[in-house]
C-alpha cells in the first residue's frame, strides 16, 4: 500500500500550488508552498487536513470566488489524482453553506479522485436535502458519479466519518441502491454490495429484505451483488440470508473433520487440517463451507473468526474435501495468546465438526 508521502508528497503539493495559483490568476499559493515544506511526520489524514487548510487559506474566502478557481483548475487535465483529495475536503468546508452548489462541485471533482468522504458533511448536516441531490447522481452518465451516490451514503464507509443517522436508519438511502444494483458498471455495483453489507451489520433483516426484493427483479449480475452484499451474514451463519441464497442450514450432509495434523504449533507456523463433506441427500445441495478458528484470549476465553473454504453445489452422493493451511503469521490486527484453540467446520451456517489444537505465543 502506498505511504502517506507517496500519496501526498511535497512534490504533489507544490504541483497543486502551481495549478491553483494559475487557476486563480495569481503568482503563487503561499500557504500551499509553505505546507509542502512541512509535511514530515504527518500521517495521511494529517496531511489531508493540513493541505485542506492551506487550500482554504490560498483560495478566495467567498464561495463564488472559491468555486470559480476550482472549476478553472478542473479545465486542466493535470489537476487530477491524489492532489484533488484535500481540495474535495476544502469544498466540504467552504461549500457547506452554499450546499447544492457545493455538492455540484464535488460531483465535478469526483472523476479526478473520489469525493466519497467530502460528501458526508453534507449528509450529516441535512440528510434529506443532500439525498435529494445524491439521488439525481444515480442517473449520471459518469460511473464515478453514480458510484459516489452509493459510496458516499454508506453508513460505515472505511477511513471516513460514519453517518449516524444512516447507521440508525439506512432506509432513506435505499432508493439510491435500488437505482444502482443493476448498474452496467461493476465499479458501481461493487459499491452497492459494500453499502448493503454495511446495512447488514446493524439491520440484518432489512438487508435480507432488500436483497430479496432485488432478486425478485434481477439481471445477470444481481446474484453476485447480493452474495457480496450479504457476505457478513453468510459468514455469521444467519439462516435467513443463507436460505435466501439457496443454502439451506438443514441440508443433508456428512462431515469428516476437521482432522488437525498439526496439534501443536507456534506463532509463525501453519495450522493444517483435512476436511471432507458428502451430500447424503437425494437432491443437489448448494453448500457454503467455511471454517471457524476460535482464538484464545488473555483471560482464557475464546473469540471466533470465520474464514472461507468453498461455495459449491454437490450432486447426491458426491464428496468434496481437501487440506487447509491456515497461517498464524503475526499480523497487526490480531494479538495471539498461548493456549488451546479450536477449529470448526461450518456448512451453510451450521457447525458440523470441531477439533482442538495448541498455540504457543511468545
Amino acid at each position: 500500500m502506498p505511504t502517506a508521502d507517496e500519496l501526498l508528497s511535497a512534490e504533489t503539493v507544490t504541483h497543486l500550488a502551481r495549478l491553483l495559483a494559475r487557476a486563480a490568476g495569481s503568482r503563487s499559493a503561499p500557504a500551499l508552498l509553505e505546507r509542502a515544506r512541512s509535511l514530515d511526520g504527518l500521517s495521511y489524514s494529517g496531511r489531508v487536513a493540513a493541505i485542506r487548510d492551506a487550500v482554504l487559506a490560498d483560495l478566495p474566502a467567498d464561495w463564488p470566488g472559491f468555486e470559480a478557481v476550482v472549476r478553472t483548475a478542473l479545465s486542466d487535465p493535470a489537476f487530477t489524482g491524489w492532489m484533488t483529495f484535500p481540495v474535495n475536503e476544502a469544498v466540504a468546508v467552504r461549500g457547506l453553506a452554499a450546499f447544492e452548489p457545493g455538492l455540484a462541485l464535488l460531483r465535478a471533482l469526483t472523476p479526478r479522485l473520489t469525493a466519497e468522504s467530502a460528501v458526508r458533511p453534507f449528509l450529516r448536516a441535512d440528510p434529506a436535502r443532500a439525498l435529494a441531490v445524491v439521488r439525481e447522481w444515480t442517473g449520471d452518465p459518469d460511473p464515478h458519479v453514480r458510484r459516489l451516490a452509493s459510496e458516499g451514503t454508506r453508513p460505515r464507509l472505511p477511513w471516513a466519518p460514519q453517518l449516524p443517522a444512516f447507521v440508525a436508519d439506512p432506509r432513506p438511502a435505499l432508493p439510491v441502491l435500488d437505482a444502482l444494483y443493476r448498474d452496467p458498471s461493476d465499479y458501481v455495483r461493487r459499491s452497492v454490495s459494500n453499502h448493503l453489507n454495511d446495512i447488514s451489520r446493524d439491520h440484518p433483516a432489512l438487508a435480507v429484505e432488500t436483497a430479496a426484493r432485488w432478486l425478485a427483479a434481477p439481471d445477470a449480475t444481481t446474484d453476485r451483488v447480493v452474495r457480496h452484499g450479504l457476505r457478513t451474514l453468510i459468514k455469521a451463519g444467519r439462516p435467513e440470508a443463507l436460505t435466501l441464497l439457496g443454502h439451506s442450514p438443514d441440508v443433508a450432509v456428512a462431515v469428516d473433520g476437521p482432522v488437525v495434523t498439526t496439534p501443536r504449533i507456534a506463532v509463525g507456523d501453519h495450522l493444517v487440517f483435512d476436511w471432507a463433506v458428502t451430500n447424503t441427500g437425494t437432491l443437489p445441495a448448494e453448500l457454503v463451507i467455511d471454517y471457524v478458528v476460535h482464538h484464545a484470549k488473555a483471560n482464557g476465553t475464546r473469540t471466533p473468526k470465520v474464514f472461507k473454504l468453498v461455495t459449491r453445489a454437490l450432486a447426491p452422493g458426491e464428496t468434496l474435501g481437501g487440506t487447509r493451511r491456515h497461517s498464524f503469521k503475526p499480523i497487526t490486527t490480531r494479538r495471539y495468546h498461548s493456549g488451546e484453540h479450536l477449529v470448526q467446520l461450518q456448512v451453510n451456517g451450521r457447525v458440523r465438526g470441531e477439533a482442538a489444537f495448541s498455540l504457543e505465543a511468545p
